[in-house]
Order: structure tokens, then C-alpha cells, then sequence
């Protein structure tokens, strides 16, 4: 099988304070499946088997030192970077945890919706940002 047949998938967590009315993201290093990533959602790579709730939970924690609430899948979005890579996006809020940089992630910030455009250098899909910024 060609390379250009096959999908990957990466399960992104878009971590919301109501209260602040902020997002957590993540600065990111040497980031495998985007390199020219800077700014991103903390996620991980789907694993065959994994259940996504699993994945998505386990991910976050490990780049951002919270647990998380999967309040359930709110968008999708294939990259016009690497064509072959699917990333599935879940909005989550904080119970527990204390913050912590983590694999990749070398600082995170928490910036209102309107912002993040600022902050990404891979492409921001116009419905996700309208999303967004109708949470505040």
C-alpha cells in the first residue's frame, strides 16, 4: 500500500474554561506528524484498538498535567499540510489536574477563542473558529 493510502488520525482536545471564557494550547517542539506545527490543541495519535474517549484522555494528561471531561466530538478536518492526516476535534473542560507541560509541548497558554487564529501556523478551518468563538 502507498504511502498516500494511508490515514492517519490524530484525536485533538480543544480544553474550554467556561468561567474565563479561555482555551488551553500547547507551544509545540519537534512535533512528528506536523513539524511545522508551533501552536496547537493538545492531542495524540489514534491507536488501533484504543478506545477515542482513552486516547483523548490519556493524551491530554500527558501534555497538559489535567484531567478532562470529553464533552463529545465537536469537528473534523483533514490538512491541506499532510493530506492523509484526519484530526478529530473534542471540546473538554478541566475536573482535576494540575498544569504541566508535557511530551512536546514545551509552555501552554490559555487565550480566548478569538485569538487562537494568532497563535497557529497550520491552517485554522473557518467553522472551527466560528465554533469558537460562539462559546463566549
Amino acid at each position: 500500500m502507498e504511502d498516500k493510502q494511508k490515514f492517519e488520525v490524530v484525536i485533538v482536545g480543544i480544553i474550554f474554561d467556561p468561567k474565563e471564557k479561555k482555551i488551553l494550547i500547547g507551544k509545540s517542539e519537534n512535533d512528528p506528524t506536523l513539524p511545522e506545527i508551533t501552536w496547537c490543541f493538545p492531542g495524540g495519535n489514534a491507536i488501533y484498538g484504543e478506545d477515542v474517549d482513552k486516547t483523548l484522555k490519556r493524551n491530554v494528561k500527558a501534555k497538559t498535567g489535567y484531567d478532562v471531561k470529553n464533552l463529545g466530538a465537536i469537528f473534523s478536518k483533514t490538512y491541506p499540510e499532510k493530506e492523509n492526516l484526519l484530526a478529530v476535534y473534542f471540546l473538554t473542560q478541566v475536573f482535576e489536574g494540575e498544569e504541566k507541560p508535557g511530551e512536546n509541548l514545551t509552555e501552554l497558554k490559555w487565550v480566548s477563542p478569538n485569538e487562537l487564529e494568532n497563535y497557529f501556523t497550520t491552517s485554522f478551518h473557518k467553522k472551527l473558529k466560528q465554533y469558537l468563538n460562539e462559546l463566549v
